[in-house]
């Protein structure tokens, strides 16, 4: 079990670095006036939003916590 929590951790800080990533990139489009490079970064970052809010369900945590007890 703590294995899981191991690469949970790992998959939410590469969520986190992809998030940031696209968030740059999302403001350098802007910048530049690219509107269909930013509506696509946008939706890419929707995403990897979503992702990261699924692996952070509270339910999933309140687990995580009984393994560290």
């Amino acid at each position: 079990m703590i294995v899981q929590y191991h690469d949970s951790t790992r998959v939410e800080n590469h969520l986190l670095q992809q998030i940031r990533i696209k968030e740059n990139q999302l403001k350098i489009a802007q910048e530049f006036n690219m509107l269909y490079v930013a509506e696509a970064l946008q939706s890419q970052l929707s995403k990897l939003q979503h992702q990261l809010s699924e692996l952070q369900d509270p339910q999933f945590q309140a687990l995580m916590s009984l393994l560290d007890d």
